[in-house]
């Protein structure tokens, strides 16, 4: 990674009238390295990456990629785009569209290498109109990524993905990664920031609550989560524990005192059988940074 930031957002504001969207937020990504940006719906998540695109203009602050501002056309050639939405030339195979990107670009990759990192290299002739959602996804992401782009943005790319898909989206955005791409990802999928994020900044309202390492977001929650076979008994009533999820016989524990739980189990508190302890999970921090 270099010292210098792929993507530089300074103190940024953007109201729509009355109501900020997103509040003085700063935020940076380097290259070689991915940033999960979560926020539930309206916490500005969109908003700050249409400035980050150069689609908007902020009130206050700036947005630099490579030190340039991405408003001015001429710069975007070092920012990749995959938007929620894929719409594709239907009559046009997938090789042709990579085609068409790659040479509004000085240095694109191979078209083949392109399709293949998502996996799709053997769809190269297929055309755009008789692709499934799925392979259209890993299409729309390959293009973003065929110019070579310093910083890419995803915006929930793996939507409407089965397994097998997810995770050759998720091989590809790797080797990019690799290759030195700067990465922001939005995803509502929190096992796919986890596996792929270096770091993660959390929104809410507009403003970044926190931003740091996945590792330290987690430690943000000082529970732990157990989960076991069989019936949730008195456990519900031992102090610190903090959530009871029963799911038939699947019974799932938050608690601050793992130990206290166990000692519990063990002297009849409930009966059960394949008892797993772990730590808090990104789903949990992120839950308890936004709760209201």
């Amino acid at each position: 990674m270099t010292s210098t930031p792929v993507l530089h957002v300074d103190h940024v504001t953007r109201s729509f009238g009355d109501r900020p969207a997103v509040a003085d937020v700063t935020l940076e990504v380097r290259a070689g390295q991915v940033v999960g940006l979560l926020g539930p719906n309206g916490a500005g998540k969109t908003t700050l990456l249409s400035m980050v695109s150069g689609l908007r203009t902020p009130d206050r602050g700036t947005v630099r990629v490579l030190g340039l501002d991405p408003r001015l056309p001429r710069n975007r050639a070092a920012l990749g785009v995959t938007p929620q939405e894929t719409g594709l030339p239907e009559s046009l195979t997938a090789a042709e569209v990579v085609r068409f990107v790659a040479d509004h670009h000085a240095d694109p990759l191979p078209v083949r290498e392109a399709l293949d990192r998502f996996g799709i290299a053997d769809l190269a002739d297929r055309r755009c109109g008789g692709l499934s959602g799925g392979q259209q996804r890993r299409l729309a992401c390959a293009l973003a990524l065929v110019g070579r782009p310093a910083l890419v943005l995803l915006d929930e790319p793996t939507t409407g993905l089965d397994v097998e898909a997810r995770h050759a989206l998720w091989d590809g955005i790797r080797s990019h990664r690799d290759d030195g791409v700067a990465v922001l990802l939005t995803s509502h999928h929190l096992e796919e920031v986890e596996q792929l994020s270096d770091r993660v900044a959390v929104m809410a309202e507009g403003r970044v609550l926190v931003d740091d390492t996945l590792e330290r977001v987690r430690d943000l929650v000082d529970v732990e989560r157990l989960s076991w076979t069989g019936t949730v008994g008195r456990v519900a009533e031992l102090e610190g524990v903090v959530d009871v999820r029963v799911d038939g016989d699947d019974v799932e524990v938050l608690a601050r005192d793992a130990d206290l739980v166990v000692r519990a189990l063990a002297s009849g508190a409930a009966d059960f059988r394949r008892l797993r302890v772990r730590g808090a999970s990104l789903e949990d921090a992120f839950t308890h940074l936004t709760a209201a």
